[in-house]
């Protein structure tokens, strides 16, 4: 017969370090699925309204919960990425989009507010598969840094060049104003818009036009100020 192997002997550390565990995961666990029961009571209890809005002039219908912001939508719930959250209060302008063709901080704007309107984001302005002007103008311009504020400085340019579509560059700095670019790219952007602006005059009126941005964009790059 085979010789049995002795036990091995379950020191008091090991004993109490087991049982310990087994005590802590026995008193977790009823406080951990309470919280789960409470959070989901606490979702279901949010208020809830159906919204019809046109995205970059696809309507949609979509429920969403009345404490959402309109960038909270369209990031989180929309796909659209391309409107940043940046300071998420209303003073950067990252999250720039067009409510009704007008530029809006859309992390100030709740997205029940948007219920029957219309929103641009910069993912529509290129179409079919050509870039907007105004895109094409920052590339040229090399308008973009870092990058992530030029979501919100391209839907800002859009909107003052929808109202105003021949503007001079005080007309730009002060249209967009509310959009900060943390490295200070700004007389970069100016001129993009100036000559986004000369591309979309009338033949009439293009030369002269293209004579101003030329003269105001060589201000800038003499060291005109923001």
């Amino acid at each position: 017969m085979s010789k049995s192997k002795p036990k091995k002997k379950i020191s008091r550390r090991k004993f109490l370090k087991g049982t310990g565990v087994a005590l802590a995961v026995a008193t977790t666990a009823p406080k951990i699925e309470a919280q789960t029961h409470a959070a989901a009571a606490a979702a279901e209890a949010v208020p809830r309204s159906m919204i019809r809005v046109t995205v970059n002039g696809t309507e949609r219908r979509i429920e969403v919960e009345d404490r959402w912001t309109l960038v909270e939508l369209l990031r989180d719930h929309l796909g659209l990425t391309g409107t940043k959250i940046g300071c998420d209060r209303g003073e950067c302008g990252a999250c720039t989009v067009l409510l009704d063709g007008k530029p809006v901080y859309s992390c100030s704007n709740l997205a029940v507010w948007a219920d029957g309107r219309s929103v641009q984001t910069v993912e529509g302005l290129a179409q079919n598969g050509r870039l907007d002007p105004l895109q094409q103008a920052f590339i040229e311009h090399d308008a973009p840094q870092c990058g992530f504020c030029t979501s919100g400085q391209l839907m800002a340019a859009k909107g003052l060049l929808t109202r105003n579509p021949q503007p001079n560059a005080d007309e730009v700095r002060a249209g967009m104003t509310g959009n900060l670019c943390r490295c200070s790219g700004y007389n970069h952007y100016v001129e993009a818009v100036l000559a986004a602006a000369t591309r979309s005059a009338s033949p009439t009126r293009s030369a002269s036009a293209k004579a101003r941005s030329l003269k105001e964009g060589r201000s800038l790059k003499e060291g005109g100020s923001r």
